[in-house]
Parts: C-alpha cells; structure tokens; sequence
C-alpha cells in the first residue's frame, strides 16, 4: 500500500471529510432560507464551492492512488456519481439536478464504518425482501380487486378503481386514519365490511410488515457477527506474530 493509500484511508482523512460533510449539509439547509440567503447568500455559496471543491480533489487523489481499482469498489462508485451530480451546471433546465446536491449528505455513509455495515446488511437482506415484497404485492391485487367489486360503486373516492383500492388499502396498511377515515364510514353502508378489513390488517400490518423488519434485523446481526469474527482473527493474528517475534527473541539469546 502506498504512502497516498495509507493517508487517504486515515483516521484523521476519514474525520475531515466528515466534517466537511456536515458542514456542508448545514450550508445547503441555510440556502433553503431565504432570508438567511439575502444576507449573506454570496458567503454560503463561496463555502458550498470550497467544500465541493474539497470532495473532488479527495476523490482525484483516490483515482491517482488506486487507479482502475478505484471503480472496483462500489462504495468509490457511489461517491464519484454523487459529486459528479454536484458539478452540474447550474442552468434553469437542470435545476432539478442542482437540488440534488442534497444528496453530498449521503457521503457520511461511505466514510462512516458503523453506517456502511448498516447499508450493507440492508442491501444483504434484499434478495429475501423482495420475496416478501412480491407476497405483499399479490395480497394488494386480491384486496384491491375484492374491495373495488364490494365498496367501489358506494365509496368511488376510494375503492372506485384497482389504483384507488390499492391506495386506500396502503393506507389502512399503514393504520393511518383508517377507522374512522375508511373503514367505519364503509361500515355504515356495509356491516360485514370488518370481515373483509380486520383479517387484511392481520395479515399485512402484523404478519408480513414484521416479516420484513425480521429479515431487516437478521441481515444486521449477521453483519456484526461477520465483523466481530474479522476483529477476532485479526486480534489472533497479531498475538501469534508477537508470540512468533517472543520464540525468534529467545531462539538469539
């Protein structure tokens, strides 16, 4: 590993680019007010441009220490489009790309330990989410299309359509104002309509919801138990080459 190498991936790198992330975010959250920007609108922008130019040099320095390899991790990947996104020109057509420049905040992940492996266990769990998702997703359509063909032609604001079910339904999901916003007023039309609700809710809400955070929590405990073994072996390591370099000591003498 080369002298650049070792200082880029530093603890004390690692904590002034953190730094200048948040200092950064709080910039961007000031340019929000527009009060604040009458003031002293030039100074944030002179500051949001030093930080930027802070972040690109940090990550050309990364490409002349690691070359190609730079793009082999996904973690460089992701900062480079982050700040490429940054450096768009602030045109009218392209405001919406400006406003994205928010999203430097999302750096902290990649330069933070602790909330990369975060990332990586939720991306690990991914694969059994998305069966968890396609469950939830043919339950949705069997809702939608049973609710639509019970309550649509009384409650057309919510069930008038698979779209306008599915949507109503998430809400109910969500226990968001469901009672007393849906489900209640249904009932008034429809007594038996808590046939249909109460096991929905059962199903969705307390069954499937909690499957995902299950998964969600197993991904994180495996990733802490991956890194916990990593710190094991490599605290072993360093015990058997002192006990090797103790042995080689007394071997001399």
């Amino acid at each position: 590993m080369t002298y650049l190498q070792t200082t880029l991936e530093s603890a004390g790198v690692r904590k002034f680019i953190t730094a200048v992330i948040l200092f950064n975010a709080v910039i961007l959250g000031l340019e929000t007010s527009a009060m604040v920007m009458a003031r002293v609108g030039t100074f944030i922008g002179i500051l949001d441009r030093i930080c930027l130019a802070i972040f690109v040099v940090e990550l050309a320095l990364k490409l002349l220490a690691y070359r190609f390899r730079f793009f082999r991790d996904g973690w460089n990947i992701f900062d480079f489009a982050i700040v490429a996104v940054s450096l768009v020109p602030a045109a009218q057509s392209l405001s919406v790309l400006r406003s994205l420049r928010i999203l430097r905040i999302l750096r902290v992940v990649s330069v933070a330990p602790r909330l990369r492996r975060v990332v990586e266990g939720f991306i690990t769990a991914l694969p059994g989410m998305a069966s968890v998702f396609l469950l939830m997703g043919i339950i949705f359509y069997i809702g939608s299309v049973i609710s639509t063909k019970l309550f649509g032609a009384d409650f057309p604001q919510w069930f008038g359509s698979l779209g306008q079910s599915a949507y109503s339904l998430f809400q109910i999901m969500t226990l968001e104002s469901w009672s007393m916003g849906i489900v209640r007023p249904v009932m008034e039309v429809y007594p038996y309509a808590w046939v249909f609700f109460v096991p929905f809710i059962m199903v969705t809400t307390f069954a499937v919801v909690n499957l995902l955070v299950g998964l969600i929590v197993n991904s994180m405990q495996d990733a802490h138990s991956e890194e916990a073994d990593q710190k094991t072996d490599t605290y072993r390591d360093e015990v058997l080459a002192r006990l090797k370099a103790i042995e080689e000591r007394l071997i001399q003498d």
